[in-house]
């Protein structure tokens, strides 16, 4: 049965999700919704130094915002900020260098920003990782879960209120159409269970975003919360992760540019901020977040049980010994 779920959600995706799905689907697209200003706003995108997240601050710092970048590699972070800032002509860029797979520094991180920064108008939670053996942080949390999810909802969750205090907030997450041939696992967030297959523990991380996205929506109506799946993408990411996926199909792989325009519609477009809260995009369109008679459902008790878990894990992770050698004021970039 799994088989058979995961070949019609492969043909599906070579329809919608490759560079000629993206084509197809945005002739439907309205170019008036991104002649849009967003000078004296301020985003927050993670992953931002390559792929989506580097095209998707291109994209914001074009349109005057300012972008906060959270990135691991000094070195790569500062390359792509050259970059974002020659393309632009926006020099409103800054490096904030965070591993979000290093739970208790990204609680440093934002507790750190939220106290230096007055507003955030928008959190794009784009960074992520598709570890292929199973490795833990050192808050002893395994490292796709830590970064895909734990991360995610750590950032978030200690910049609700800033984003709550700041004008069209809004939140979106970079996930993955490969969650819709997962359920979601409360028993086992970590997959500590059978055996440790890279592609469907991060589908699984991926799942978790969209559920997470839901309820956050539920909880904080001021805030406009979306997750989306950005199709199948040409990023360094891709390549080095699933080399022979990207192999297979490099040549109908969308450009980080494709991938990205979702990400900046739901960012800066008035008409986004008019959609339900809480939704699914693809190209720019809610879409289901479940296969046609799908058994990827959960009760109420289950989300409730998966919440409570992330909310446990997260003061966990706050009541730690705080980072070694880590004053929390040096991550957050004093030239503004």
């Amino acid at each position: 049965m799994s088989l058979y779920r995961n070949a019609i959600w492969f043909l599906n995706g070579i329809q919608q999700y490759t560079r000629s799905g993206y084509e197809v689907a945005s002739k439907e697209f309205d170019p008036r919704d991104l002649d849009v200003s967003v000078v004296g706003r301020s985003f927050m995108i993670t992953g931002a130094n390559s792929g989506i997240g580097k095209a998707t601050a291109v994209a914001i710092a074009k349109k005057g915002g300012t972008v906060h970048m959270v990135c691991r590699n000094k070195d790569k972070a500062e390359e792509a900020k050259e970059d974002i800032v020659t393309k632009s002509g926006n020099t409103e860029v800054y490096i904030h260098i965070v591993d979000m797979a290093q739970s208790r520094k990204v609680w440093e991180f934002a507790e750190a920003f939220k106290k230096q920064y007055p507003s955030l108008n928008g959190l794009i939670n784009n960074a992520g990782c598709m570890v292929h053996k199973r490795e833990l942080n050192a808050e002893g949390l395994e490292k796709n879960f830590a970064t895909n999810t734990m991360g995610v909802y750590i950032l978030t969750q200690t910049l609700i209120p800033l984003l709550q205090k700041s004008r069209d907030p809004r939140v979106i997450t970079v996930s993955s159409g490969g969650m819709l041939v997962q359920k979601l696992e409360v028993d086992d967030l970590q997959s500590m269970k059978g055996y440790f297959d890279a592609v469907m523990v991060y589908a699984q991380n991926k799942r978790q975003q969209v559920v997470l996205t839901e309820q956050w929506a539920k909880a904080n109506p001021v805030i406009h919360f979306s997750v989306m799946h950005p199709g199948w993408v040409d990023t360094p990411a891709v390549s080095t992760s699933m080399p022979q996926f990207h192999r297979m199909m490099e040549d109908r792989l969308r450009t980080v540019e494709q991938g990205a325009d979702t990400v900046v519609w739901l960012a800066l477009s008035r008409v986004a901020s008019r959609t339900r809260s809480g939704q699914f995009f693809q190209d720019r369109k809610p879409v289901p977040t479940h296969l046609p008679l799908a058994w990827t459902h959960s009760s109420a008790e289950e989300i409730q049980s998966f919440m409570t878990q992330l909310e446990n894990l997260s003061k966990a992770v706050q009541l730690q010994p705080a980072s070694f050698h880590t004053d929390p004021s040096q991550l957050v970039d004093k030239h503004q």
